[in-house]
């Protein structure tokens, strides 16, 4: 099944159910570029989940799941080797880092942009998370409310696609 999210509109569609969505503060983009604000528009697969534990109780999912731990960081240095790849911290280049105080990083969806192959420099750490409760634009990913998205994802499974047009 898909995800259709409506990058106009912010609305993100799963399963016959519509979700208001954030998206990048600069808007959505075909031509994704590292720091650019925008959210890729096409379609990737859905990989992982990222959780942390002391802030959600996470339903049983299909999907891989990773516990976010203080040391849980993202590579989004497009000159560095680990570009758009999970690295540990403490880590020597531009990085994320997961454990987030403002929720945001609470639940993380790994969206597989820009992986197999990585081009350094189109983008990195494109997730679907938990928004701000104003819903603020993001740095690039898709966001919705932290409930909503604990209500969809034990219906992903490893064949489950985002369309973000």
């Amino acid at each position: 099944m898909m995800i259709k999210v409506d990058s106009k509109n912010n609305l993100l569609y799963w399963n016959n159910r519509s979700y208001r969505c954030a998206i990048g503060k600069n808007g959505a983009t075909m031509e994704k570029i590292e720091g650019d604000g925008k959210t890729p528009l096409g379609q990737f697969p859905i990989l992982e989940v990222y959780w942390r534990k002391d802030r959600a109780d996470l339903p049983k999912i299909q999907l891989p799941t990773r516990q976010i731990l203080k040391s849980t960081g993202w590579c989004d240095d497009p000159e560095h080797a680990a570009y758009n790849f999970p690295v540990p911290l403490p880590f020597s280049a531009r990085h994320e880092v997961f454990w987030r105080e403002d929720g945001c990083y609470d639940i993380v969806v790994v969206i597989g942009y820009n992986r197999n192959p990585t081009i350094r420099g189109r983008g990195s750490a494109i997730f679907l998370h938990c928004a701000k409760p104003d819903f603020a634009g993001t740095e690039g990913c898709v966001a919705i409310d932290k409930k909503d998205l604990l209500s969809i994802l034990p219906e992903f499974t490893p064949q489950t696609t985002i369309d973000i047009r």
